[in-house]
């Protein structure tokens, strides 16, 4: 993510739980730009939220309080927003950071969060994108993490193993 600066805003995103309680928060807020015609720009990788990733152009409602909620989005970034619990070490923070490193340098951005134990990863279009499928599928055969797919493109699923 950038700088925060006075052009950004925290858009808020309404998620429905599953029966276990997933996610475990019924709204996110996600730092975007606002564009100034009804629409922002994700300016971080969501750690719950489904079908967005950072660089997304999202369509927003502002409310009575002044809280910006988000819409459909308008053109996807092309990124990818790929989750992990990492279960190395039980998740610990060396074992967040390293995943974070091993992924960096296949080409994507991210940060870890010690309460779930997870790593939230952007992955841009350019980044390797089959060798980055192949280390999660390697590291959760290894048992080092679960993985999902938060938000990914056309040129994520050609990747798959199918």
């Amino acid at each position: 993510m950038t700088n925060i600066s006075d052009d950004h805003v925290k858009v808020h995103f309404r998620m429905d739980m599953d029966e276990d309680g997933w996610p475990p928060a019924s709204v996110e807020s996600l730092w975007a730009v606002d564009l100034g015609d009804g629409t922002v720009r994700l300016d971080n990788t969501p750690w719950f939220v489904r079908g967005v990733a950072s660089g997304d152009i999202i369509k927003v409602e502002l409310d009575g309080d002044g809280v910006f909620w988000a819409g459909e989005t308008v053109q996807p970034s092309q990124n990818c927003t790929i989750r992990l619990i990492v279960l190395k070490d039980e998740g610990s923070a060396a074992a967040r950071q390293s995943a974070l490193e091993v992924f960096h340098r296949l080409g994507t951005t991210g940060e870890g969060i010690e309460r779930y134990r997870m790593v939230a990863l952007d992955v841009p279009p350019d980044a390797d994108l089959p060798r980055i499928r192949k280390l999660l599928e390697h590291g959760e055969g290894q048992g080092w993490w679960h993985w999902e797919e938060g938000c990914v493109t056309a040129a994520w699923n050609a990747t798959g193993s199918g």
